[in-house]
């Protein structure tokens, strides 16, 4: 390689890495005008002072549902007599937690840590937006998460109900869901089905002309010109539609191949950057699972990266000796891990025994605890 391919030491690839970074919220929104729309459509009457209606968005994961909320809520900010709060569910997966989160995004600060019970904190928001005459637009990012945790129904029961319980508050709900298996409104209790008619929202998985053109302008804005050719391009946009569209895959896919060629000193990104990164940025969606999980999850992964395709049973009692917890909480701890695609179970015949559940991870487990490692 010539001299003049070669990076100087204060030289970068890189114009705005931030704009390769999965939390960058893009200027331009493309190939989701239709989503938009209906979002518009159900969030307008809170401009007018009354409720919104309540919205449904689902689809894959990395298919532009949080940045079309982040990016309805940039604007909304900036209307008088609303409020808008993101709630992470992946984080914030109970219905205090939830709350929690929506009194500090009114009120600037944090609940107090213990000492306060539901009803007070409800109470609080509530009053609060009547004290106010304000309408509050909730969205609630993985919801998913909340249902995993068995909290959704009495979550969204609280908060489609709280005009019943304060006269005069106002409070709009958006559920966003990426959990394809998961029928949201079926596994709703009754007394949540009957009030909670959401406008539902499909972000489907993009095509791999629409991965190039997104993908185009995040390497316009991030990389030294001519640092990302055609070939380059079209290379991560294929691995992205390999991964079932998921544009986390391709941006963070992205951002590694420019490390990589930076390694490698080179002014230029190389379709064997992409390649050698491919082998990290392909489990993007398992390390933002991973990251979600407490201690006893991880533990119990741990324990299947040791244990796969043993009976449950055995699993238990290595878990049991690893945690010291129960085989009530383990056994919740399996169904949420199953319903987040990390681990499997395969039902087979004993001897005299009947049926026996064996688990095993879903995923190699050396790149899940590589990754679990690293959280």
């Amino acid at each position: 390689m010539a001299d003049d391919d070669m990076l100087s030491w204060d030289e970068s690839v890189f114009r705005d890495e931030h704009v390769l970074e999965l939390d960058y919220l893009p200027d331009a929104f493309h190939h989701r005008d239709e989503q938009m729309e209906t979002l518009k459509y159900a969030l307008r009457p809170a401009v007018r002072g009354s409720r919104p209606l309540n919205v449904m968005a689902r689809g894959p994961p990395g298919t532009g549902k949080t940045t079309a909320v982040q990016k309805l809520f940039t604007e909304l900010r900036n209307v008088g007599d609303i409020e808008v709060v993101r709630v992470n569910c992946q984080v914030d997966s109970t219905r205090y937690a939830v709350f929690s989160r929506l009194f500090e995004g009114l009120f600037e600060y944090e609940p107090p840590a213990s000492g306060i019970s539901f009803k007070k904190l409800f109470g609080q928001i509530t009053d609060r937006l009547v004290e106010r005459d304000e309408v509050l637009i909730v969205a609630l990012d993985d919801v998913n998460y909340l249902f995993y945790e068995s909290e959704a129904s009495d979550t969204l029961y609280s908060l489609l109900r709280a005009h019943e319980a304060h006269s005069g508050a106002r409070i709009g709900v958006i559920v966003v869901s990426s959990d394809l298996d998961l029928d949201v409104i079926e596994e709703l209790d009754t007394r949540v089905q009957s009030v909670f008619r959401p406008e539902d929202v499909y972000f489907s998985a993009y095509g791999e002309r629409e991965i190039v053109d997104i993908l185009t302008e995040r390497v316009e804005r991030g990389f030294r010109e001519e640092a990302v050719g055609t070939q380059v391009l079209d290379r991560v946009a294929g691995y992205t539609a390999d991964s079932g569209g998921d544009l986390r895959v391709g941006i963070d896919l992205l951002r590694r191949a420019g490390l990589n060629a930076e390694m490698r000193g080179s002014i230029e990104v190389g379709v064997e950057d992409v390649d050698s990164a491919y082998e990290k940025s392909k489990y993007v969606h398992l390390s933002r699972h991973l990251g979600g999980l407490s201690e006893s999850e991880s533990a119990l992964i741990r324990v299947l990266a040791d244990h796969g395709g043993e009976r449950a049973g055995k699993v238990y009692d290595a878990f049991s000796d690893a945690t010291g917890l129960g085989y009530t909480r383990y056994s919740e701890i399996v169904n949420k891990l199953e319903q987040l695609g990390l681990i499997d179970t395969e039902y087979t015949e004993v001897d005299g025994r009947g049926r026996s559940r064996a688990l095993s991870l879903s995923y190699d487990a050396d790149a899940v605890l590589d990754r679990l490692d690293e959280e």
